[in-house]
């Protein structure tokens, strides 16, 4: 099941935003974030907000989520004023999007464009799994403005996908990659997950193999991360299944950093390798690099200078929220200055380009930069960028020098 909330400050029923938060509104880039919490069946992984038929209940379904949708994008210019705020990139994620008509989609995008303006040359991807598409729906998706896909590919293992529980064959996806290209979309993503359990080197290879066959401008391989309250986590407690060990997962990581850049995919952010900045995703660099952004749908995160707030999690709470005209969001936090300069190390130190040397202890950093975790040469030039080493170690390398 989804995860819970954390706790925060509450939020006024108007949803109004401190002054702070509003102080510089425009001089940030800004993004929407729209969450679509539907699946036909749960992966026995997942813990996202996401919902089967049998658990939505009363009160919310696929067929009026658009209209409810568009209330908070309505809601969201109410509450951030007449700033011109042309918006930079749209992200459509889930859950699985693409369960809603290509239309309905269009309409959010729409409406956000009409409440703000999507930026000349605008990001709008949606996510997308390879069996919740036709070469039908992608052509839509294409004519309502939508300019990247990413698929959830996962692996191109029967067996992992089993484990997973994941609905598609291997076959489906180079099948819907081409569709996908033959509809004009420029800029196509596949993403990966590795450290399955019963997944070999040589599946993840095959697997990697697979996707680069597709020819896609960019792919995202993620370390499998057992998560409680899952099957998954379930299925390892009781000894069914056996997750891999860190040396396992590490030695996963090189060979992806091996195989996506010996074919022309350059690692931009540690999770995620792109054929040439154009391919990489504006949208996540729009997050690792502290711009604003508007977070639509159930238990969607949201944050505007320095504020961050949380939707409601239950799409028919969600829906009720807004029928009644308050603000959906559960609870909010004011971020202090050590929060944010924490978050910006912690974000920006994943990234290719790097932080701000000046950001670092510099104690710290020289002692990184010896033990082979932070490359020198940048260094000496002011960025602090991982070594391939220390993106193995990234999470450690963060923590001592924050």
């Amino acid at each position: 099941m989804p995860s819970t909330l954390p706790d925060g400050d509450p939020v006024p029923a108007d949803g109004a935003l401190p002054g702070s938060a509003l102080h510089g509104l425009g001089k940030r880039p800004f993004a929407f974030y729209v969450h679509v919490p539907f699946c036909v069946t749960r992966c026995g992984y997942c813990d996202f907000n996401t919902y089967t038929a049998t658990e939505l209940g009363p009160g919310a379904s696929r067929d009026s989520y658009a209209d409810t949708a568009i209330r908070e994008v309505r809601m969201a210019r109410r509450v951030l004023g007449d700033v011109d705020l042309p918006v930079k990139t749209v992200f459509v994620g889930g859950g699985t999007p693409t369960l809603l008509p290509p239309d309905d989609l269009g309409r959010v995008l729409s409406a956000i464009d009409v409440e703000f303006g999507l930026a000349p040359g605008a990001e709008v991807t949606t996510e997308a799994n390879p069996e919740s598409v036709d070469e039908a729906s992608i052509g839509k998706l294409r004519e309502a403005g939508f300019t990247r896909v990413s698929y959830g590919m996962q692996s191109a293992r029967e067996h992992v996908l089993a484990v997973l529980e994941r609905a598609h064959t291997p076959g489906r996806v180079p099948q819907v990659v081409e569709w996908t290209r033959k509809a004009g979309f420029e800029h196509i993503n596949l993403d990966l997950i590795y450290g399955t359990p019963g997944e070999t080197d040589d599946d993840w290879r095959g697997s990697l193999e697979a996707a680069l066959a597709a020819e896609p401008d960019h792919v995202s391989a993620y370390a499998l991360i057992v998560e409680e309250g899952t099957r998954l986590a379930a299925q390892v407690r009781r000894g069914e299944l056996t997750a891999p060990d860190d040396d396992a997962m590490a030695d996963r990581y090189l060979i992806a950093e091996e195989l996506l850049s010996g074919h022309g995919l350059h690692w931009y952010e540690i999770s995620n390798w792109a054929a040439d900045p154009r391919a990489a995703c504006r949208h996540n660099m729009l997050y690792w690099t502290g711009a604003d952004w508007w977070g639509v749908g159930p238990g969607a995160h949201s944050h505007v200078g320095g504020t961050r707030w949380w939707n409601v999690k239950h799409p028919a709470a969600y829906a009720a929220r807004l029928a009644e005209g308050t603000t959906p969001a559960h609870a909010r936090e004011i971020l202090t200055d050590e929060d944010r300069h924490i978050e910006r190390v912690m974000l920006e130190l994943r990234l290719a380009q790097g932080c701000p040397a000046h950001l670092l202890d510099d104690e710290a950093a020289r002692r990184a930069v010896r033990d082979g975790l932070i490359e020198p040469a940048p260094y000496e030039q002011g960025r602090a960028v991982l070594t391939l080493k220390g993106r193995l170690l990234a999470d450690a390398v963060v923590r001592a020098l924050t």
